[in-house]
């Protein structure tokens, strides 16, 4: 019995980036949405900022309808804040993946800090849960954040893969390690295991050989591969990257 086939879900953000660069509606995160899942995209992923610098509150709504007219999940990214807890409980979108948020940084740095903030992430997680979305938190492969989202309630873990992505190929070794080290952590834990941030053809096909990751989350690298091959093109080629590395 071959492996499970691993979910593909495509962030949409920069899409809307662009779109905001000038301030006017296109590009369209919607389309961009629509064309991701023709392409053979399992989910969206969208990331609504405190500052809205990109996904807005008017995207979240029309993609969450969206996505629940074609019956595919919507993965809503955001801070352990009162704001978005009360949007995702509004929207009540099929996942949705705590993370970091600073307003300074150009883009997520780094994992969650669960452990020692469980009294914080503890509620927000169960608030969710009750509500019927699935829970998430984006966090480092090490030990003591595996076992702190474990006891406060989630459901899965997406490992941070920004530092494995960004050593020369050559030093990525021990950071790999510590990828299928957490992984299988999680695994044991009963977690399910997604993996993303910096991925890219190479990258996503290296994270399919660690056996307990469900799912990969990619949005920049295929944003970008979309002004030269187009949107379509390069979600393509990252399943085929996908499925190639377990075949």
């Amino acid at each position: 019995m071959g492996r499970e086939r691993v979910r593909l879900g495509v962030n949409i953000d920069h899409v809307a980036t662009v779109r905001n660069a000038r301030g006017g509606a296109h590009p369209s995160p919607i389309r961009a949405a629509e064309t991701a899942l023709a392409a053979g995209a399992d989910g969206i992923t969208a990331h609504l900022r405190e500052d809205r610098r990109h996904i807005t509150d008017a995207d979240i709504e029309r993609l969450s309808a969206m996505c629940r007219e074609a019956d595919r999940p919507l993965n809503l990214e955001m801070a352990v804040t009162d704001e978005m807890l009360a949007i995702a409980l509004r929207h009540r979108p099929h996942a949705a993946c705590l993370v970091p948020e600073r307003r300074e940084e150009v883009t997520t740095e780094g994992g969650l800090a669960v452990a020692g903030h469980e009294a914080r992430i503890g509620p927000v997680v169960g608030a969710l849960r009750d509500a019927g979305v699935r829970v998430s938190l984006f966090i480092e492969p090490s030990p003591d954040q595996v076992a702190a989202a474990h006891a406060v309630g989630a459901e899965v873990v997406e490992f941070h893969t920004g530092r494995y992505c960004h050593l020369p190929e050559d030093q990525r070794g021990p950071e790999f390690d510590r990828l299928t080290a957490a992984a299988a952590q999680a695994d044991d834990l009963g977690l399910e295991v997604h993996a993303g941030h910096g991925l890219d053809y190479g990258t996503a096909a290296d994270m399919m050989r660690i056996p307990e990751v469900r799912e990969l989350n990619i949005g920049h690298f295929l944003i970008g591969e979309a002004v030269f091959v187009g949107l379509e093109t390069a979600i393509r080629r990252m399943r085929q990257a996908m499925d190639e590395a377990v075949s």
